[in-house]
């Protein structure tokens, strides 16, 4: 998965909305795509396969937690896919994130790259008062995000789901090869509103943070020139990264 190219949320209602959308791409353009829970239990592994051989690039956003077990035999089946990257909860705990890493490397094929395996700390909808008042934590918000990294970590995983706002503390804690995936991305001249996302940013402000990989929806499917978006959007994130770089 190019880190270079923003990942595309395709969050849409139905599979012809998504063929519509990359309609608008130039044929043989390789793209960083996610398929999360909506469209994959709509239109089940077919559909990965298919963007898979499209030559597009797949970010399975599943964020499986469940037992060890059944987490475990879960991966090794997602690894048949052909994906670039999954992802699990890290709430699950570390027996839970270390059986996903045994599934995912069980089930890739032979002579195929095993896929990233992320974890999920705190969604980007959640706020400080859900943390304090339903969760019933004991630490912050970028204390609880921080402790789910550092468990994701000694998992042997290959870095989290966070949003851009905390990946500053998460390299500083664990390095710069730990990846930071993060949604919540807002172009500033965004027409598209923060919707249910609270911890957002810029792309700039993601790769001046350290953001590795920045995952983008209803700002560039909603976008009423949704190429022109993504290609501006790309833009903003590349110089910046290069900027980062330098």
């Amino acid at each position: 998965m190019d880190s270079k190219l923003p990942i595309i949320a395709l969050d849409f209602a139905t599979v012809n909305e998504l063929q519509e959308f990359l309609t608008l791409f130039p044929t043989g353009e390789t793209l960083n795509l996610k398929v999360g829970m909506e469209m994959y239990y709509m239109n089940g592994p077919e559909l990965v396969r298919e963007l898979v051989a499209a030559g597009h690039k797949l970010f399975l956003d599943l964020k499986l937690h469940d037992i060890p077990n059944t987490v475990k035999r879960s991966m090794s089946i997602l690894a048949q896919l052909g994906v670039s990257m999954v992802n699990v909860h890290a709430m699950g705990g570390s027996s839970m994130l270390e059986a996903a890493k045994e599934g995912l490397v069980a089930g890739t094929p032979a002579g195929a790259e095993t896929p990233l395996l992320i974890a999920v700390t705190q969604l980007t909808s959640t706020t400080e008062a859900q943390v304090l008042n339903e969760q019933l934590s004991r630490v912050s918000l970028n204390e609880s995000v921080s402790q789910y990294a550092k468990t994701t970590a000694a998992a042997g995983l290959d870095g989290v789901v966070c949003s851009p706002l905390e990946a500053a503390q998460i390299k500083a804690a664990l390095g710069k090869n730990f990846l930071t995936v993060t949604p919540g991305i807002r172009l500033a001249s965004n027409e598209v509103t923060q919707d249910d996302q609270y911890r957002i940013a810029t792309p700039e402000k993601a790769a001046a943070i350290g953001s590795d990989y920045i995952v983008v929806g209803r700002p560039i499917t909603r976008a009423q020139k949704p190429l022109e978006t993504y290609r501006q959007l790309t833009q903003a994130w590349q110089a910046a990264k290069t900027k980062g770089e330098a």
